[in-house]
């Protein structure tokens, strides 16, 4: 746990890559493989749920610290995570610990599930007893499930490659999927025969870079593969064994979710991978929004199957006859996933994504602009050349999504934000008039400069009217253009309209408030959407 918590805060410490990649390395080479098998589990983004709530964990560091309510609640309005105030608020332990990572996350911290709420005080108090200060705060991220420390899965894959000495790629392999933090699997995460598979498994995702320049700087256009950029849930379909599995690229197990993909991909050949994107689907695409509706519900009735069927399109292969062809050209794998789907009998319920036909890049240029009339968000470019690759690499896939809609917007609510930026109100709900009224719109974290952040901040602070919860409700006086990729009908919001992947993109410094669209340049813009979608 002592290292652990200095790996913690060494991580915490710095914003550069490769001093995290070596900090890690230095931990997994010392680490006994109990120990770190656990902080694979947490760093690469895997933590149990909360497992006591956060009032109560509030209650009992209060009586731990002997500070009265107002003064744990002015704290935390102050500091903005949990985990850090109790931390802070705690008294000095006098005590620091010896024991493994393994002892406090396996005796420790999962039994608390199973405990009543008494018993649960009485071990978290204590534990709080033995900890330093640096250890109770790990301690306590881990108990609120807020265990986040500025790490991604891939540079815990880069630290244990340089470790083991095994390619990047085979270790982000047996990463993916379920698995067990104990030392076997640690073991076998390092093991240096690589020829090692699960069944279920699927393979590292391979992502892409949004375009750079000109189309024009990738050369020769009939070097590259132009193809629609989907709106859907990225999958890996996997036939092996006799079984059928459906990951989604956040590494979850949907198979059960899709039973209608489930049931074509029985179809196909043992040992067969593909990737593609699942997609609501009836004569053609339908809104993203459509296919929430069946992720959101725990079963899965007839008449939802039927109101939002789906399909996958696939558009890459990745595995075949159980090898792996990953490092086969694009345009090789492209046609074999031709043939493929062809002679497949999947009810049609796998498709093949359409390529551009573009005998240049004013071809390509044409098929951008017609995107979002077919429901797509624009373009990838895939060199023919290209193998599959592991992660997000720059030069051979290329995305190039469509101009996002745009709208004035004032901001009217506001929270704080979460790991770094806890402490700084970052999280915002834009806006727009209705009859001489600001109905709420949009809710957005992302599009701001550090600098500019703070500066709202400061104005949320001092411009606060009501608070509810940890909500402050704000003066209506700062304008945002916001972008998103695609609006929706939505009797479940206020303004009547739902919009995806909302930012900001810009402080409009030069606006006053009155200044803002209105709800009815939202709906010019929802049927505007709908006549593109219809051809019109």
């Amino acid at each position: 746990m002592k290292d652990f918590a200095s790996l913690y805060a060494e991580l915490d410490e710095t914003t550069k890559t490769g001093e995290k990649v070596d900090a890690l390395a230095r931990y997994f080479a010392a680490a006994d493989p109990a120990d770190a098998a656990w902080a694979v589990h947490f760093l690469s983004g895997r933590r149990p749920k909360r497992l006591v709530g956060a009032r109560k964990l509030a209650a009992w560091a209060m009586e731990a610290a002997d500070v009265p309510e107002w003064l744990f609640a002015e704290c935390y309005d102050s500091v903005g995570d949990l985990a850090e105030t109790i931390s802070l608020l705690l008294p000095p332990s006098g005590s620091s610990t010896d024991l493994p990572l393994r002892h406090w996350v396996e005796e420790r911290l999962l039994p608390l599930r199973g405990e009543d709420e008494a018993g649960q005080r009485r071990e978290i108090q204590q534990a709080w007893a033995e900890l330093d200060g640096p250890q109770a705060y790990v301690w306590n991220k881990l108990i609120t499930g807020s265990f986040r420390v500025g790490v991604s899965q891939s540079l815990v894959v880069r630290a244990l490659a340089r470790v083991s000495g095994v390619d990047e790629a085979a270790v982000a392999h047996r990463m993916m999927g379920a698995w067990d933090p104990n030392p076997d699997f640690y073991a076998r995460l390092l093991e240096m025969d690589t020829r090692d598979t699960d069944l279920s498994r699927p393979y590292p995702f391979f992502l892409a870079y949004a375009l750079e320049g000109e189309l024009e700087s990738l050369g020769d256009a009939r070097e590259w593969q132009a193809e629609w950029k989907w709106d859907g849930i990225r999958s890996q379909v996997i036939r092996r064994g006799g079984s059928t599995f459906i990951w989604s690229r956040g590494e979850e197990l949907i198979t059960e979710r899709f039973p209608e993909l489930a049931h074509a991909a029985a179809l196909l050949p043992d040992g067969t991978v593909l990737d593609g994107e699942i997609m609501p689907w009836r004569d053609g695409p339908l809104p993203f929004a459509q296919l929430q509706r069946r992720i959101g519900r725990k079963v899965l009735g007839p008449k939802i199957l039927a109101e939002v069927p789906v399909v996958l399109l696939a558009y890459d292969l990745l595995e075949v006859d159980g090898v792996d062809v990953r490092e086969q050209p694009q345009a090789w794998r492209r046609s074999r996933l031709e043939e493929l789907v062809r002679v497949t009998p999947s009810a049609g319920r796998i498709l093949l994504s359409p390529v551009v036909a573009a005998a240049d890049w004013d071809d390509v240029l044409q098929a951008h602009r017609d995107a979002r009339a077919r429901l797509a968000e624009g373009l990838m470019l895939k060199r023919a050349d290209a193998a599959y690759g592991v992660g997000r690499r720059k030069g051979a896939w290329w995305k190039w999504k469509v101009e996002p809609f745009t709208v004035d917007a004032v901001l009217i609510y506001a929270q704080r934000g979460h790991g770094r930026r806890a402490s700084l109100y970052t999280d915002y709900t834009f806006g727009v008039w209705k009859e001489g009224e600001l109905v709420p719109f949009a809710k957005a974290y992302s599009g701001l400069t550090d600098a500019e952040i703070r500066k709202v901040d400061s104005f949320v602070r001092r411009n606060t009217t009501q608070k509810f919860g940890p909500v402050r409700t704000v003066k209506p006086e700062l304008v945002f253009e916001l972008a998103f990729e695609g609006i929706q009908r939505s009797p479940r919001h206020k303004s009547g309209v739902a919009v995806r992947f909302p930012r900001m993109l810009r402080w409009r410094t030069d606006k006053k408030p009155e200044d803002a669209d209105s709800l009815d340049t939202i709906f010019s813009l929802l049927e505007s959407a709908a006549a593109q979608a219809s051809g019109d």
